[in-house]
């Protein structure tokens, strides 16, 4: 008996082979999730909102949102990093804080989460007056570096959620214009 012939297609399937309003649906938690974690510190706030702007731009076959506009936003994303080290860093030395009040801004921001809202701003003051009580044993300094530190976490909070509304931005005139 002949073979049948099979047929090639002769073009790779385009786009997500999933319901794009799935993929729509999964982008805006993303991005949802990812801007409460610019405050929440257990999230990676804006890497999740890039990665939802990303599912929304496959989702759309990359026709809105391009390869430029993508790339503009990851570098955004990388540039988050360096704006949180950085400014907590700063708030820190400025004041002298030892590494134990670091480490104890940290412990107190993530015990923070379980008094939220106001656990995320006590927490991290609390920690570093904690830890550089535990390094100096003097109420003045560790109060001093623990305010220091509690102003470089906020002051990294305002300039990552500054980069979030620029990322937002950018993606929705790429979208519609």
């Amino acid at each position: 008996a002949p073979r049948k012939a099979v047929p090639i297609p002769s073009k790779a399937p385009q786009g997500p082979q999933m319901n794009p309003q799935l993929l729509y649906a999964l982008a805006a938690l993303l991005v949802v999730v990812g801007l409460a974690g610019v405050v929440l510190p257990a999230l990676p706030g804006l890497p999740l909102v890039f990665v939802g702007m990303l599912i929304a731009a496959w989702a759309g076959d990359f026709v809105h949102v391009g390869v430029p506009t993508l790339v503009v936003l990851g570098l955004l994303t990388l540039l988050s990093f360096v704006v949180d080290f950085w400014a907590t860093a700063h708030g820190a030395k400025r004041v002298g804080a030892s590494r134990k009040a670091m480490a104890g801004a940290v412990i107190g921001t993530f015990a923070g989460l379980f008094f939220a809202p106001v656990g995320l701003f006590v927490g991290p003051f609390v920690g570093a007056l904690v830890g550089e009580l535990l390094h100096s044993r003097e109420l003045g300094t560790a109060a001093k570096v623990g305010f220091g530190t509690w102003l470089g976490l906020v002051l990294a909070i305002v300039l990552k959620l500054g980069l979030a509304f620029a990322m937002l931005g950018i993606f929705a005139f790429a979208w519609f214009f």
